[in-house]
């Protein structure tokens, strides 16, 4: 059994990447803030270790559960599609009127800035829907097939979404730089509020 043991986690870390990769609002979200080099650790602490504990509940088995009451997921969908709309909107607006955004020049304290980054990164996860159906439902099916291989399967997948978000908030700061020309935000915003705008509508519009 020891000799499945690199299969299953290497398995785990190809799926888990897969899914992981694709724009979304975790990703949108690290993308942007860690650019502006503020709490940068702390966003992507808080991204993986959230990835980690859902990826968790699924190979557990919260999955079945999950399906089993299908309310849940409408409640999700709906708080979690008024959020992506909100945060969208926000990131729409100073695409439109850069000069209403203070991400450059921010002279909150440090402490706000965490903990701001914290409470919306933590929003970002467990009111989005799509976190749990590709961590909870999809990666613990899969995680399932392998029987007594699961949670290396698992730990497989929290690899990929640990290396990914330190690879994207550490490489975003690194383009910090190029990134402070006002254009450059404008692009960012827009892709932002396109995928959360998005988002949101097709949460609430299938959960209505």
């Amino acid at each position: 059994m020891n000799s499945g043991f690199l299969p299953a986690a290497l398995a785990g870390f190809g799926t888990g990447l897969s899914l992981i990769v694709a724009i979304g609002a975790q990703n949108a979200f690290v993308l942007r803030h860690c650019a502006r080099g503020h709490a940068v650790l702390s966003v992507v602490v808080i991204a993986a270790v959230s990835d980690a504990i859902l990826i968790a509940l699924g190979v557990a088995g919260l999955g079945a559960v999950i399906g089993a009451w299908p309310s849940a997921l409408t409640v999700i969908g709906l708080a979690g599609g008024a959020f992506l709309i909100g945060y969208g909107a926000m990131a729409a607006r100073r695409a439109w009127r850069p000069a209403l955004d203070n991400a450059l020049h921010n002279t909150s304290p440090t402490a706000v800035t965490v903990r701001a980054a914290v409470l919306t990164c933590l929003a970002m996860t467990w009111l989005n829907p799509h976190a749990y159906l590709d961590t909870v439902l999809l990666l613990g099916s899969v995680a399932a097939q392998r029987g007594s291989l699961r949670w290396i399967f698992g730990l497989g997948a929290m690899l990929a979404s640990l290396t990914w978000f330190f690879t994207l908030g550490y490489g975003a700061r690194l383009l910090g730089p190029l990134l402070s020309r006002p254009a450059a935000w404008r692009a960012i915003d827009s892709l932002v509020a396109t995928t959360m705008l998005g988002m949101g509508a097709a949460l609430l519009i299938r959960t209505f």
